[in-house]
């Protein structure tokens, strides 16, 4: 796959300003960098974002998670690798990335739960880090950024 957007590390200097504020803002937000290398990982994997996959995988290792953990966030409701913190922010992942056609989107079963593990802040956090993630996996996506390169 060949990336269609051939200068994407020189275009538009304000964007990639305005996107290290939303990482530092994110970071701020006191969740454990795991945590958000698994929650970018789903939501890749739904959005079949193969740079973002990538990306968290070595971001994840990068934070000490463990391959067995990585390699099966896909299956996340059978895995007994997660804690009940880090299923409740999965089942936010997904149903704030499959918005389409109907899915009902964020329940509030699962904010209910997001709410009993996370403070506010956390939350808010994990929140931009799922929007933060669907921004880049359809960014990625347009323009066919292979797996293994970076941005930046």
């Amino acid at each position: 796959m060949e990336n269609r957007l051939k200068n994407k590390n020189t275009s538009n200097p304000d964007v990639w300003t305005a996107i290290q504020h939303l990482k530092k803002a994110i970071a701020a937000g006191g969740v454990d960098p795991k945590l958000l290398a698994l929650v970018h990982l789903r939501a890749s994997q739904i959005n079949g974002c193969s740079a973002c996959v990538h990306a968290s995988v070595t971001g994840g290792k990068k934070a000490g998670d463990t391959d067995e953990r990585l390699h099966n966030v896909a299956a996340w409701r059978e895995a007994p690798f997660y804690t009940d913190a880090e299923r409740a922010a999965l089942a936010l992942a997904e149903a704030a990335t499959r918005l389409q056609d109907g899915a009902p989107g964020v329940t509030d079963e699962i904010w209910e739960e997001v709410d009993a593990h996370f403070t506010e802040e956390q939350t808010g956090a994990i929140n931009l880090e799922i929007a933060l993630t669907n921004f880049y996996n359809r960014i990625n996506r347009a323009i066919k950024e292979p797996a293994g390169r970076t941005w930046g």
